[in-house]
């Protein structure tokens, strides 16, 4: 028996309903990733970016809010051991990767738009707030060397 005529127009128009494709790019789990090797994690980052830049702004920011949340949810133990970790490979790496890396964030801010910096500042300033009073002294620290 066929499909009466209304559905698929009916599923059309949930597929374009606008809150629906909210999150169309998946945000890594942060413990899962710190597992990946670093080319791993390479290869992860690049497939990310490309999705994220055919993605929506809506969509982009719908994807950072979920990450930010993701890493909120987290102990500050589980923070703590995250960076950790993260601060074990970043010492693994050699000079150029470091390099690569770091010119490969500037050039990720600099094709924000004005707002999405904004959003940004504003959103680091919002987990700043939400740190233990240890890992604000620990951050602080680092940032002076």
């Amino acid at each position: 028996m066929p499909l009466p005529r209304f559905i698929p127009l009916a599923l059309a128009s949930l597929l374009a309903w606008p809150g629906l494709h909210a999150l169309a790019v998946e945000v890594p789990d942060p413990q899962a990733w710190a597992r990946l090797s670093p080319a791993e994690q390479a290869a992860r980052r690049a497939e990310l970016k490309q999705q994220l830049q055919q993605a929506t702004p809506e969509q982009r920011a719908a994807f950072r809010r979920a990450l930010r949340e993701r890493l909120e949810n987290l102990s500050p133990e589980e923070r703590q051991a995250l960076a950790g970790q993260a601060r074990e490979r970043w010492q693994q790496l050699t000079p150029e990767e470091r390099a690569a890396l770091q010119r490969e964030r500037r050039a990720r801010v600099q094709a924000m738009t004005p707002e999405e910096r904004r959003q940004l500042l504003q959103q680091r300033r919002q987990m700043l707030e939400k740190l233990t009073p240890e890992e604000r002294a620990a951050l602080r620290e680092k940032l002076e060397r």
